[in-house]
């Protein structure tokens, strides 16, 4: 798309842009969808799986980690790989759709308008 530098750039233009960076959104958002994470506790003794969605996939414990005098250490380890594998997932969220809102506000949709 060239416009002059005074002009304000075609609006067919500025529509097809945001149909394209809708799809890629969308792409984007899907194939997080697709994507499963693990996260690890205790060396792997615990060790939580979840789509990058955050929706819980598997959970798997180490036998060695099952106490019922120390419940609250199994409880820690849980959490650990839980929140370790929601960390993950905020990552790949990030790889996946955070360039594409660097393009809205680099020169994207933005710089459409001045």
């Amino acid at each position: 798309m060239t416009t002059p530098e005074n002009s304000t750039p075609d609006m067919n233009d500025i529509l097809a842009q945001a149909a394209r960076v809708q799809a890629e959104l969308q792409k984007a958002q899907e194939e997080i969808l697709a994507t499963n994470v693990e996260g690890t506790a205790g060396n792997g003794m615990v060790t939580v799986t979840m789509t990058g969605g955050a929706e819980l996939v598997d959970l798997k414990i180490d036998k060695s980690v099952v106490d019922p005098e120390d419940v609250e250490t199994l409880q820690d380890l849980v959490f650990g790989a839980f929140k370790d594998a929601h960390e993950k997932a905020g990552q790949l969220a990030q790889e996946k759709i955070g360039p594409l809102s660097q393009g809205m506000n680099d020169g994207g949709m933005s710089g459409m308008f001045g």
